[in-house]
């Protein structure tokens, strides 16, 4: 049984390769207790989704799709990734269990979150004790599915009225909530409340549900936030490699991986993130946004201790190439020119390609340089 936690709703924001997902990790395991299973490196009690332009709210809540089974054209209700997760979040309130769930959104902003939200936008007011300040109703339809997700067995009646198989019996979903709630010990509130909303078809978001989202910063295509919106949640900063640094500042999975060129052996990978950082940084005058162009840790993820020279060149020169120094290219030619009767003109892409190995070793003094322990 897990322990019974304040509810997370969070944002975590910064530039590409910070490592956001991994802290969604670790703040699931470490603040919500929800546990990591190893072999599939996946969370349990957990839902993921990405939002992206075409996302909508039928996405979230659930939608009704055409099926053929048999030669028979059927309709099936299909519950949204929120109204799925909500319904394993209820079933454990009924079940008495203390376990925790998570709703993981990654790139927020790539979708038109108000309108994907919808009516939850409301339910996203919390209180004190975790739960939603105001409820919603639903579909018959949303309801149907998050019976299904609960595990009831709800059946359609030819009237329209939803009943739920239970025991033999085919109690209506109102009578069903009503008979739960009455056999439910006075010390199990939540269990009586998901009862109370479901039999009026309404629902709030409980205290043992969290949703945390991602939005990458360095990406200028997306959809606007509202206020509204921003303020109904946590914000924190996930930080780029900058400034002063130990050795063992870098995270232990890329502590000692190196740089490999034409199978030669350079330095450590580490020294190159921070002298990327570095040169941006000094280039903020021309940058708009200079935090969001920075890079991660992981922007670049190192197989077998190395990172060979091919992943450098296809992703991560074109992205200084496209989006860093999109509009401006002298900032470039003039970090490439060592000397001053040998100007440097980037005229075309594959002119910065020419000039990488000397772009490389540049920026990994501008790196080294700021290991005030690189004696490791």
């Amino acid at each position: 049984m897990s322990e019974q936690v304040k509810p997370i709703q969070k944002i975590l924001f910064g530039s590409p390769g910070t490592g956001k997902s991994y802290q969604v990790r670790e703040i699931a395991k470490n603040e919500l207790h929800i546990p990591f299973d190893e072999d599939t490196k996946t969370l349990r009690n957990t839902i993921k989704t990405v939002f992206h332009p075409e996302y909508t709210y039928a996405d979230f809540m659930g939608k009704l799709l055409l099926l053929t089974q048999n030669g028979s054209i059927i309709y099936k209700f299909y519950p949204g990734h929120f109204l799925h997760i909500l319904g394993m979040a209820y079933k454990a309130l009924i079940d008495g269990s203390d376990k925790n769930f998570l709703l993981i959104i990654d790139e927020l902003n790539r979708g038109n979150a108000a309108a994907i939200f919808g009516t939850v936008f409301q339910l996203l007011d919390r209180e004190s004790d975790g739960w939603s300040s105001y409820e919603v109703d639903i579909s018959d339809m949303e309801l149907f599915g998050l019976l299904e997700v609960m595990g009831l067995k709800p059946i359609i009646g030819s009237d329209g009225s939803i009943d739920v198989n239970a025991n033999g019996m085919k109690p209506s979903y109102q009578k069903y909530f009503e008979d739960t709630a009455s056999k439910l010990n006075d010390t199990n509130d939540s269990s009586k409340r998901v009862c109370s909303l479901l039999k009026y078809r309404q629902i709030k978001i409980p205290k043992n549900l969290s949703i945390i989202a991602t939005i990458n910063t360095s990406d200028e295509s997306i959809y606007y936030l509202d206020s509204a919106f921003k303020r109904r949640w946590d914000w924190e900063y996930v930080n780029s490699p900058s400034g002063k640094f130990n050795i063992f500042d870098v995270p232990s999975e890329l502590r000692f991986d190196r740089l490999i060129i034409h199978n030669q052996e350079k330095e450590l990978w580490a020294y190159y993130v921070v002298g990327i950082n570095e040169f941006i940084k000094s280039n903020y005058q021309s940058i708009r946004r200079v935090e969001d162009k920075q890079i991660g840790w992981w922007f670049i993820k190192p197989e077998d201790g190395k990172v060979e020279f091919q992943q450098v060149k296809d992703k991560l020169m074109f992205y200084l190439w496209d989006s860093v120094f999109t509009r401006d290219k002298k900032a470039l030619e003039k970090f490439l020119c060592t000397d001053e009767t040998k100007p440097i003109k980037l005229i075309q892409y594959s002119d910065f390609l020419d000039s990488m190995e000397d772009f490389m070793d540049q920026v990994y003094q501008l790196g080294k340089a700021k290991f005030f322990d690189s004696d490791y």
